[in-house]
């Protein structure tokens, strides 16, 4: 059931029963395939109030124990964004982050190293070049889901789109298939655009580009 996999995410944080409404696109590497990295930039949508406003790409792994992601988190009614893993099995400290404000550019990076043991991720703030890089012991968790997502509690989608683009989705393997596929779109929730789709295989790796991805407005 997605809403007792998924998005285990930032629930622990509110404190408090909720109503949840989420908003999300989903993309599966073939049968077998694990992805290895995902990167991309985020725009900053306006922020109309302190809400709790989760925004973020992430991954989730084959045994739904929970979500690898760089949230945009709204609560202090000023956007911060960190990244982490949430929320056990294992149990890990939330990574660094800093404050972001409307139309700014946030790049984001998550990355399996070299060796397989490690995933690292990477944000960069555009506009003054402020960095922030953590690692998690996440290399026992095979991720086979790529997300785009809004998680809301208590409040709408009153911020306008969410704007991602120079996403690049890697996995193994051997099939790119997957990334010519249509996502899956969570209830039908959200109108959505993909643009500058490209699809390659190499050297047992595929990567995924989509020069855009842009969740519009609830459907």
């Amino acid at each position: 059931m997605i809403l007792t996999i998924l998005l285990v995410s930032l629930l622990a944080f509110s404190g408090h029963a909720s109503a949840v409404s989420w908003y999300f696109l989903r993309y599966y590497p073939a049968s077998g395939e694990k992805f290895t990295s995902f990167s991309g930039e985020m725009t900053i949508p306006p922020i109309p109030r302190a809400a709790t406003y989760y925004l973020w790409p992430g991954l989730q792994p084959t045994d739904n124990s929970g979500v690898y992601q760089n949230v945009l988190d709204g609560r202090s009614g000023t956007w911060w964004i960190g990244s982490g893993w949430c929320c056990s099995n294992p149990s890990l400290p939330w990574g660094s982050g800093f404050n972001t404000y409307s139309a700014e550019k946030i790049t984001f990076e998550n990355k399996l190293d070299s060796s397989g043991s490690t995933w690292t991720s990477t944000l960069t703030r555009q506009s003054t070049g402020e960095k922030v890089t953590n690692s998690f012991a996440l290399a026992s968790k095979s991720f086979n889901q790529a997300l785009f997502a809004i998680e809301l509690y208590d409040v709408s989608w009153d911020f306008g789109q969410l704007a991602f683009s120079n996403v690049v989705i890697t996995s193994t393997g051997t099939d790119s298939s997957w990334c010519n596929t249509t996502p899956e779109n969570y209830n039908s929730a959200t109108t959505y655009s993909i643009t500058g789709l490209s699809a390659s295989a190499s050297g047992g790796t595929v990567t995924c580009k989509l020069g855009s991805v842009i969740l519009q407005k609830p459907a």
